[in-house]
Order: structure tokens, then sequence, then C-alpha cells
């Protein structure tokens, strides 16, 4: 295990909005690291309650890894990543939302294969629904898929909670609230980057994906979001028209697939 001094050169960045509820869950997930990040970044996204008020409190108890930024207007979790992506000071960034958790090795697993595997600007993990346990078993010797071209335009395999990329990246995250993080991955991987998958799940979420209070209360909007990061692949030159039509009409086809499996929970 590392020892206490030591941290990972990682800047780890937590939209936040309205989630003053949960927050620290999050929170508590990465100060518990067996590697500690570098510096911690909460992002309030103009939630106007009492949310800005209590990563303040947070801020001043985990000083000085903790900080906060107030966004003005809310613009979404990208927007409000962004925000967080130019004020970080390490060269990695790694992203949680405010309603998931990491592993307590997330990121000494991660931050140990990215040390031998140089040429990696962005990695991510598998992630999995929890109850509320988030020590599950994992191993050392990690599994690690070179994410291609291919995979990312059939399905997003890479969770925002799972995801550590190289802050000098010219690309960012845009404003559209669904699928921001899908465009900003496939930006980066047709483009040429190296980007890499461990098969270890070391990040978790507490909804089911499918459940009304989770993705599929805006199913649409999030077909709609995944229609418009591969509309501007296209746009872009970094695909052609057939593979953008099959790649949207595959799309297309999870879809319904998502709207006959929300039916089968209510």
């Amino acid at each position: 295990m590392p020892e206490a001094t030591c941290s990972a050169p990682v800047s780890v960045i937590i939209p936040c909005y309205r989630c003053s509820g949960m927050v620290e869950r999050a929170l508590d997930s990465v100060l518990n690291q067996t590697l500690p990040p570098a510096e911690i970044i909460l992002v309030d996204d103009a939630s106007g309650d009492d949310t800005l008020a209590l990563l303040h409190r947070l801020e001043k108890k985990y000083a000085p890894t903790v900080k906060v930024l107030a966004m003005s207007i809310n613009g979404g979790p990208g927007l409000a990543r962004n925000a967080g992506w130019e004020a970080a000071s390490s060269p990695w960034l790694a992203f949680l939302d405010a309603d998931d958790a990491w592993h307590p090795r997330k990121l000494e697993i991660q931050w140990t294969w990215l040390r031998s595997h140089p040429e990696a600007v962005l990695c991510g993990h598998l992630s999995q629904f929890s109850a509320g346990r988030i020590d599950f078993p994992v191993k050392d010797a990690t599994v690690a898929i070179r994410l291609s071209p291919m995979q990312m335009l059939i399905s997003n395999h890479l969770a925002t909670r799972s995801v550590m990329l190289r802050r000098e990246l010219p690309f960012r995250f845009c404003a559209r609230k669904y699928s921001e993080d899908y465009q900003l991955w496939l930006e980066i991987i047709l483009a040429g980057h190296p980007a890499y998958r461990l098969e270890s799940y070391l990040a978790y979420c507490f909804r089911p994906e499918f459940s009304p209070g989770g993705l599929s209360g805006d199913l649409r909007m999030h077909e709609k979001g995944e229609i418009s990061a591969l509309r501007t692949m296209y746009n872009l030159g970094r695909i052609g028209w057939l593979m953008f039509a099959f790649s949207a009409t595959w799309s297309f086809a999870k879809f319904l697939r998502r709207l006959w499996l929300m039916r089968g929970l209510r």
C-alpha cells in the first residue's frame, strides 16, 4: 500500500448541482483513497440552494486538498467539468459525479497502470451498480483493452466516473447536458489518441441505470444527445456518412431496447 505521504498527480473534478444530500459520500470516497489525489475541485453549477454553503464548509474542513468553484450560471455537468479543468493544477484529471463513488483503491490501481503505459492519454475502467458497498475485492493485476473507434461508435464503453485523462489534451466537454461525456471520448479516440479501459470494477453508481429516477427519466434526451455526438463527429470529418448512418441506427435500436426495459421495470 502506498505511504500516506504520497499522492497521485491527479486533480479530481466533481460537478455539483443541488446535491447536498449526497456529495459528502462522493467526496469521502476520494478522500479515503489508498493513494490520494493532489487536489479535489468541487464545482457548484449555480445550484441556488444550500449546496454551495455545504461545499464551502467542506473546503474549509479539508483545506488545502479540497477547493470550491462557483458557476454564476447553470450550464450542466460538462461546462462545470470544463471550469474545473481550467482551474486544475495536476497533469492528470479524474472525474466523479456527486451521486457516485469510487472504490478505495481506484486511484492506486489506475495510476499504477498509467505509470506503466505512458502512451495512454485516457484511461477508464468498469463501473457497476451498488446498493451501498464500495469496497468489493479487486485484483492488483489489471487487464486492459485499447478502445477502438468502432467500439466507441457502437457503444460508450467509458463511464465518466471511471475516466482519467491528460490535462494537456486540447478537447473539452460540450455544453449539451446529455452525452457530453460521450462526445469528448469520441473526439479524443477518433483523433487517434490511445485510450484504454481497465477490466476492473473501481467505481459505483447507486441507482440502476433504467430506474424511474435515473437515466431512464430522461431517456429520450439521452438518445438525442448521443445522436448529436455522432453527428458532431460526422460534421468534424471524423467519420463518413456510412459510419454515421450505421452508428446512429444502432443507437436508435439501443434506445428502443431501453424503452422496452423501462416498461418491464414499471
